[in-house]
């Protein structure tokens, strides 16, 4: 039976660099634009000699990429090996997030036989992920270019659902590619956050697939918010651990634990909490680090958040794709420690600029709850006012 999982995108409206670091927040909101990953078994039956079987098979696609890659997972030490790929590399996010979801769903197992049992059972089934991303992730601009037509919102809602991407590899720069100042992705993205969000998919997937969480669907109803959050938190842990693992280091997270959570007030967690992942390939196994991350005290904060009443975010592309953030983060890093006493002022400066923000926007949600007749009066005169400057259509003012 096939589990279909999918989680939102990312939005920063406040805390951009300063989320990194402890106790500095984070606004951040949820997208429109979801990742999703389909799970399912590779094989439908498993013949007795299989349960001698030290490894199995996982099957990864992306369609929209034209990309297929074939691995073997062993059923001891939980390492992935790719011995196919139609791009001739994998994608290290999913890798990571197999390798511990199943690592996760061993550990949730431990104390019970018949769950091992039924867990080595669909392992030995193999897996099968597929892997979608909304169209929103990706720039199409070059493809609308081409074919000559308009660059409108309206071109753009034109195209099939998880429409095909064009890859960047033409336009790589090699001798560029020690700069930390710049980096090419391999595709065109919006900045919307689809490693966090396909990272979190894939897990959460696998996790509801192995049995270790129960996670709702829509329809459900009845399901305990106690045990939901439970599930929740371990689909969090697993999707920080693969998400840091693959990015090489381990960020502020505001971008999974959106993609678990929804929209947010953030505070990151300690690093060191991952510690255990990062020398898992040393001295650790997977089942090892996970066991301890999963036991490990999360101290992020996160408090539910939404913009106040009537307000809508919506987003542009400005033409040449979202940035690398490894790089973009490194080299404010690195520029904080060439000038400490500027860039602290600066740091300063920006702390005080977000908490303005953030009282401006819990201000007009208490004038929405206490004034509501005169704040929604406020908001269609301006946006009357709007309309007639930019020409456009607002829903009220029509």
């Amino acid at each position: 039976m096939a589990v279909v999982v999918s989680a939102p995108g990312k939005v920063l409206i406040t805390g951009a660099y300063l989320i990194l670091e402890k106790p500095n927040p984070g606004l951040v909101l949820t997208t429109t634009a979801r990742f999703y990953a389909i799970v399912k078994p590779l094989r439908t039956s498993i013949d007795s000699s299989s349960w001698a079987w030290l490894w199995t098979d996982v099957k990864l696609t992306s369609p929209q990429l034209s990309k297929e890659a074939i691995y073997k997972l062993s059923l001891k030490t939980l390492s992935l090996q790719n011995v196919a790929s139609s791009s001739g590399n994998g994608n290290p996010f999913v890798e990571q997030a197999v390798q511990f979801a199943v690592a996760a769903a061993k550990a949730a197992f431990v104390d019970n036989q018949d769950k091992q049992d039924m867990l080595q059972k669909l392992l030995l089934q193999g897996l099968e992920i597929t892997i979608f991303g909304s169209n929103d992730f990706y720039s199409y601009r070059k493809q609308i270019v081409a074919q000559g037509l308009p660059l409108t919102t309206g071109t753009l809602a034109s195209l099939p659902a998880f429409s095909s991407i064009n890859m960047n590899i033409d336009n790589l720069d090699k001798s560029d590619l020690s700069s930390k100042m710049t980096c090419t992705p391999e595709v065109s993205k919006t900045g919307l956050g689809s490693s966090a969000a396909m990272t979190t998919a894939v897990v959460a997937g696998l996790l509801h697939y192995l049995g270790a969480v129960k996670l709702p669907s829509t329809a459900c109803a009845t399901y305990s918010d106690k045990m939901l959050d439970t599930d929740l938190d371990l689909v969090h842990a697993v999707s920080q651990t693969a998400h840091c693992i693959a990015q090489g280091k381990v960020g502020s997270g505001f971008d999974v634990s959106a993609a678990v959570f929804g929209s947010q007030r953030y505070v990151r967690f300690s690093p060191e909490i991952l510690s255990p992942a990062q020398v898992s390939r040393q001295s650790k196994s997977f089942l090892q680090a996970m066991s301890e991350i999963k036991s490990s005290t999360w101290d992020n904060e996160r408090i539910e958040y939404a913009l106040p009443p009537y307000m809508s975010l919506i987003l542009g592309e400005p033409g040449y794709g979202g940035s690398c953030t490894p790089s973009m983060v490194g080299a404010v890093q690195s520029w904080r420690k060439k000038d400490p006493q500027n860039s602290q002022v600066i740091w300063k400066k920006l702390a005080e600029a977000n908490a303005a923000v953030e009282r401006e926007l819990l201000l007009l949600k208490n004038i929405a709850q206490e004034q509501e007749q005169i704040y929604q009066n406020v908001l269609e005169n301006c946006g009357r006012i709007l309309a007639e400057k930019v020409n456009i259509k607002i829903p009220w003012c029509s």
